[in-house]
């Protein structure tokens, strides 16, 4: 099984200071990995590099080469403008494919399909022609990870995805990330702070703090210093 994402001592930084110093890390193919860590530590920089927006200052990063041509599916945290978006479902799902149309400027019939598809696939094919700003936090989750499905089925971003999220739609966005994992076996890397779920989801955890705190599986977490410290004395 080959790796979607490989880190080899990397290095991510601005003007001459890095921001993560070393980094050794693979995503592999049905990985669910947890990014962790206090603000300040790192966590947003390395998810700027993983998409291509910052250039390594050291070490290797190796991108999979289907990656390469569709792209990562990203989840950004959402501004209060994003939420008041003035477009329709359909339109923002469709907007995905974006990365597959090249100089082309009109969506193809396969691409249409492919919005269409992932529209069912989570199950808001009904809100197709609604505005995305009228959508509860959760409707917009899910419309939102249909367009990211659009870029990729292989791996997709979500950077502190519950964020305003009312307790229901986080138990909701949760159960359809762990069945987009383990049923249809996309990959997941995701930046969040919210512990108590992340040791029951996750497979894999990189706690970051500028270098690796600790970067192994979830039940290996719990029982590591860095683990302890950071859930509280939850493990």
């Amino acid at each position: 099984m080959s790796a979607l994402i490989t880190c080899s001592h990397v290095d991510f930084g601005y003007e001459n200071q890095d921001a993560v110093t070393d980094l050794t890390m693979e995503v592999n193919e049905e990985d669910y990995l947890c990014i962790v860590g206090e603000n300040g530590s790192g966590k947003s920089t390395l998810i700027k590099g993983l998409l291509g927006l910052l250039k390594p200052t050291g070490g290797t990063l190796t991108v999979g080469g289907e990656l390469k041509k569709t792209g990562i599916g990203y989840l950004p945290q959402q501004t209060a403008a994003q939420r008041d978006f003035p477009a329709t479902v359909y339109e923002v799902v469709i907007s995905g494919c974006l990365s597959r149309r090249g100089n082309w400027p009109f969506y193809s019939r396969t691409e249409k399909m492919l919005a269409k598809a992932n529209l069912e696939r989570l199950g808001i094919a009904d809100l197709r022609r609604r505005c995305y700003r009228e959508l509860s936090g959760g409707q917009q989750q899910r419309v939102l990870i249909a367009r990211a499905l659009c870029a990729t089925n292989r791996l997709l971003i979500l950077d502190e995805p519950i964020t305003g999220l009312d307790p229901w739609a986080i138990q909701d966005f949760y159960h359809l990330i762990r069945d987009l994992n383990r049923k249809e076996h996309v990959a997941i890397l995701m930046v969040t702070h919210d512990m108590a779920n992340v040791v029951e989801q996750a497979n894999k955890i990189l706690h970051l703090k500028q270098r690796v705190l600790f970067y192994g599986t979830t039940e290996e977490y719990k029982k590591s210093q860095a683990g302890r410290m950071f859930l509280g004395g939850e493990a």
